[in-house]
């Protein structure tokens, strides 16, 4: 895991999939592992209109409390506006503001979830604000053993 400096973040908007879930008893595992396969079986990417990128986004809002509470994981990709969004889709504005950026680095999803566990045990010293942490999958992230993701993490 790499800890890069804070950097502010422009605001955003997000189309794409979501689900509710909490970190206890391995529940997100699941959740979020049934969210990906919906992500990818549906082909959610070809629904969307007006994407910024090809950048997938995984972002984690909503939050009841803190990481140990409920949240919301939206995934999907940064669209320029939110004018004409496909049945079944979720819509989202996200203020951006001031984050971390974490680099997870190694096979996925393991190196994602390893840096998770990390940035939980630094949670009492990053500040966190608890708005919207997101994971940003381009180019870097389908590289195998060399793969790499972005993890932003909102401060407060």
């Amino acid at each position: 895991m790499t800890i890069n400096k804070k950097q502010s973040i422009e605001p955003f908007k997000i189309v794409g999939i979501a689900t509710r879930t909490s970190n206890v008893t391995g529940k997100a595992a699941e959740d979020l592992g049934n969210l990906w396969g919906r992500f990818f079986e549906e082909q959610v990417g070809t629904k969307i209109i007006g994407k910024v990128s090809e950048d997938i986004y995984a972002i984690y809002t909503d939050y009841e409390s803190d990481y140990t509470g409920e949240y919301t994981c939206l995934i999907g990709y940064q669209v320029h506006n939110l004018e004409k969004i496909a049945d079944g889709l979720v819509a989202r504005e996200f203020a951006g503001g001031k984050h971390t950026k974490f680099t997870a680095k190694g096979k996925m999803p393991d190196a994602v979830v390893q840096t998770w566990m990390e940035i939980w045990e630094k949670d009492a010293d990053l500040d966190r604000q608890y708005s919207a942490d997101f994971e940003v999958y381009d180019t870097k992230s389908q590289q195998g053993e060399n793969s790499e993701v972005d993890i932003f993490i909102a401060l407060k």
